[in-house]
């Protein structure tokens, strides 16, 4: 016999477990359906964020950078460590563990807010405005039905033709994330979020890793001055970043992997690596969703087309996250989620695209929101600008992080804040303040009379937007 719900989720990851979350909240019998297991083929819910992306990313990033500093940094706090080693399994299974933390706060979330959980893949039967039937296949098959269905599948690792990921040698994200031995050569293919993060967690661990990067440019979407700061300062640290790269023929062998490529002077190379990251983006993951099988629409991507309120071409269906239109972000995703529940209630949810912060975890940390020089001086709007460096600032130098800066772009005439960027310490952290402002329509003015605490990073924040009006006080 079938359950009947007011709303099903398929897909258990950022979008999908908070949209199912929040429509419970809202008072609709709500039900999430997620496929993804553990390493004894429990539930583990979250998706690729929890999984094998965002989570366990920052585990490693944050053991490696402990790694970092004992090695190379604690000697000039007068800390002295003698016989430094590295126990790669402990760290890898420290980064197993937060992930099922993860996973059992979701499952447990579930169970407080009365979500009804399905372990298994989510599939449309058929269905109309009267309500959708959908097929879960888990360890025992069965259908539910749902007055509303909110699609949140994410997405897939793009892979390059003739270089399938068998993630032993050539890796994706996932296996990216669980070499078990640190590589004497590491090559990445790629030089955007992932690949830089995943790159920055093995060279810090002791490999030699080499970055190739199709585009001519680096960080392409990332303002430029501060793209420029983080390639110098990234570079200086000892990754190899190769632009305007083509890469050519991809061979396996028995150990190691070669990459045929040609470099921005159009010279032949060869690259011999003990495993090869490609991290080229990713792509819409609709696999055995049987969207065609009831008539629901991609666009020419693949993605799952929706209009401005994530809905789709049927009646009462809904998707949002990674598979459907946008930037690929856990936190894009989670407030579609909580928009689509709301629209459903009746309400009007409500997602503004143009404060959406992106950053990568990289070290020194990239952070951003709103509009970059680059596309200011591309719409022909006048703005001012102002930059504070954490050189000049006591905080970061009792951190002993002095590297970066902290960048405002404002309305000429106005003074409207139009975009922060942030490349420095803690920037994940210190952009919520730009955002909230944004958010609020502020004048960097406003953020310049703001009393930030002294000594704080987010002081420099607030010389920065002096600066616009060229008058910061401690540079």
């Amino acid at each position: 016999m079938s359950k009947n719900f007011d709303v099903v989720v398929i897909g258990g990851g950022p979008g999908g477990y908070i949209a199912a979350i929040r429509a419970a909240q809202l008072g609709f019998n709500t039900a999430c359906i997620d496929e993804w297991k553990n390493q004894k083929g429990g539930p583990a819910p979250g998706g690729t964020c929890t999984n094998v992306g965002c989570i366990p990313s920052k585990a490693l990033l944050q053991s490696s950078e402990h790694y970092e500093h004992a090695s190379h940094g604690f000697a000039e706090h007068g800390i002295e460590v003698k016989g430094l080693g590295l126990n790669l399994e402990k760290m890898l299974g420290r980064k197993n563990t937060v992930v099922k933390q993860n996973n059992d706060g979701i499952l447990y979330l579930f169970k407080k807010n009365k979500v009804a959980f399905f372990h298994g893949r989510g599939s449309f039967v058929k269905g109309d405005a009267n309500g959708y039937e959908i097929k879960v296949a888990g360890a025992a098959e069965e259908t539910i039905t749902a007055k509303h269905v909110i699609v949140a599948t994410g997405s897939n690792a793009r892979a390059l033709p003739g270089a399938e990921f068998d993630e032993k040698l050539i890796l994706s994200n996932t296996g990216a994330l669980a070499i078990s031995e640190v590589p004497k050569k590491l090559g990445v293919i790629g030089a955007g979020v992932i690949g830089l993060e995943m790159g920055s967690v093995w060279r810090r661990l002791g490999a030699e890793v080499t970055v190739l990067e199709a585009l001519p440019t680096f960080l392409g979407a990332v303002d430029e001055q501060i793209a420029k700061e983080a390639h110098k300062l990234l570079t200086k640290q000892g990754l190899a970043v190769n632009l305007g790269v083509k890469i050519g023929a991809i061979k396996t062998g028995k150990n190691s992997v070669s990459v045929e490529y040609t470099d921005a002077k159009g010279e032949a190379h060869t690259g011999e690596f003990d495993k090869l990251i490609i991290s080229i983006g990713r792509t819409p993951n609709t696999i055995g969703l049987n969207a065609e099988g009831v008539g629901l629409k991609l666009d020419e991507r693949g993605f799952i087309a929706v209009d401005g309120d994530c809905k789709t071409n049927l009646p009462n269906v809904w998707a949002v996250g990674d598979v459907v239109r946008g930037p690929m972000l856990a936190h894009k995703a989670e407030e579609e989620g909580v928009a689509v529940a709301e629209r459903i209630a009746g309400q009007h949810g409500h997602v503004n695209f143009n404060t959406i912060p992106w950053v990568i975890y990289t070290s020194p940390e990239i952070a951003w929101v709103g509009k970059t020089e680059q596309q200011l001086k591309a719409e022909g709007v006048q703005y001012k600008a102002g930059t504070f460096p954490f050189l000049a600032n006591g905080r970061a130098r009792a951190l002993g992080d002095t590297s970066g800066m902290v960048k405002f772009l404002a309305d000429a005439k106005t003074d409207e804040i139009l975009g922060v960027h942030i490349v420095g310490p803690m920037a994940s952290e210190l952009i919520s303040e730009a955002v909230v402002a944004m958010e609020f329509r502020a004048s960097s003015e406003d953020i310049a009379r703001i009393c930030h605490a002294h000594p704080s990073l987010s002081e420099a924040t607030k010389e920065a937007a002096l600066a616009v009006d060229k008058r910061a006080l401690n540079f």
